[in-house]
């Protein structure tokens, strides 16, 4: 495919001229047959450089995303440009899996997305030797990583595909990524002396501002009453999500909370609510945002420290995607750093815990269950915090540590 190519291609799906950032530099890589990680802001197009390069390479792409909303949302935004594609997920049932696979294997699509879940299941495996794969895409491939502040132990399976597809190129993007997490990539996935492409983070027309403040919500519904536009509020809790959206709406302003606590069914309802603009204000933890695609955002705040720069930055970068500006702001107060230093006591991890955890790893894979074919242990977590007294989220860190220092 020439660099006119993928040119005409951007221009008769995307309606653009030119590519912005390194997008074209990233799909060339891609289109020379080199595994790749890109590296591009918040806003800053990363779906375009995998779906570019999967319509210049023909056959299908299989996109690996973490969240069902954000691929569905892809594969809607493709079928508005023409663009055949299906994603499969633990939501849909066994018969239509099995119907979007077959369609898959006949050529109907040039984009399956897959959530990290899928890859062991049956039905995928059975399908995946007769799928006429060009690329493998990696979408949020911070999330491999346990230095990502979206770090998910699932997406890890994605290792398999280059077990099972040594010779396919794979293209990893992320809008957040330090150095230690672009290793993280790189080893997790297997990648081949890979090119790595980072744009700039600056987001011209996005200004940030930090206030201590006693009164946050005073100041937010202050702010919200000077801003005009859509906006989102980012809390850490659940019910400080619904405090504050009740507060808003008692003051004028047409909000809704979001949260975990929700059922899948209605955050989706709320999402779309407040994407298609018959609410100003979405006010939310950290569970809402990944993939988020509207552009016309004023004003995002946050209440409170958020836990790392990387999770700031991409719930910051939400606004004024489309260059017409918007204002990031952080209010917090002296109770909000010292909590913040005790969470990060709390996270820390002994020598001698990891001492302890690995000989009750040994101890306890001794007498588990094996599986006779592979004679691979079975390791069973709420098994294991039970028998020897930890705690299942610093089990998890445990695992996560021992892995990437193996």
């Amino acid at each position: 495919m020439t660099e006119h190519g993928i040119h005409s291609i951007l221009k008769a799906y995307w309606g653009y001229d030119r590519f912005r950032l390194q997008q074209e530099e990233i799909i060339n890589s891609v289109l020379a047959g080199h595994d790749t990680v890109g590296l591009l802001p918040t806003g800053g197009g990363k779906s375009v450089t995998y779906q570019v390069a999967g319509l210049a390479l023909g056959g299908l792409t299989l996109v690996i995303s973490p969240l069902i909303a954000l691929m569905e949302d892809q594969v809607n935004g493709l079928h508005r440009r023409g663009i055949r594609a299906a994603v499969v997920h633990s939501g849909l049932t066994s018969r239509e899996i099995d119907i979007r696979l077959n369609n898959a294997v006949l050529g109907v699509y040039s984009f399956l997305y897959l959530s990290p879940e899928r890859l062991t299941s049956h039905p995928f495996l059975e399908y995946l030797p007769k799928l006429n794969l060009r690329l493998i895409a990696v979408d949020e491939a911070h999330c491999l990583s346990q230095w990502g502040h979206d770090f998910r132990p699932l997406y890890r399976k994605i290792a398999i595909l280059r077990t099972l597809l040594p010779d396919l190129t794979f293209l990893a993007v992320t809008a957040t990524a330090t150095s230690y997490v672009v290793r993280d990539i790189i080893k997790v996935l297997e990648l081949r002396a890979p090119r790595v492409f980072s744009s700039s983070f600056a987001r011209p027309g996005l200004q940030y501002a930090v206030l201590r403040e006693r009164e946050p919500k005073q100041r937010a519904l202050f702010v919200l009453q000077k801003i005009n536009g859509p906006a989102i509020l980012y809390l850490r809790t659940r019910i400080g999500t619904e405090l504050m959206a009740g507060a808003l709406n008692e003051a004028g302003v047409s909000a809704l909370a979001y949260n975990a606590g929700l059922t899948a069914s209605e955050r989706q309802k709320r999402q779309e609510a407040w994407m298609h603009g018959k609410v100003r204000v979405m006010v939310a933890t950290n569970a809402f945002g990944m993939g988020i695609d509207k552009e016309d955002v004023r004003l995002i705040i946050h209440f409170g420290l958020p836990p790392s720069l990387e999770e700031y930055y991409q719930e910051a970068g939400r606004g004024g995607r489309d260059r017409k500006g918007a204002l990031a702001l952080l209010l917090y107060c002296d109770e909000d750093i010292a909590t913040g230093r005790k969470q990060l006591e709390a996270e820390r991890v002994m020598e001698s815990e990891v001492l302890r955890f690995y000989q009750n790893l040994r101890d306890y894979c001794a007498y588990a269950e094996r599986i006779p074919v592979t004679e691979e242990t079975v390791f069973r977590i709420d098994d294991f915090v039970q028998r020897f007294s930890w705690e299942q989220d610093k089990v998890y860190r445990l695992l996560t540590l021992l892995q990437l220092n193996e």
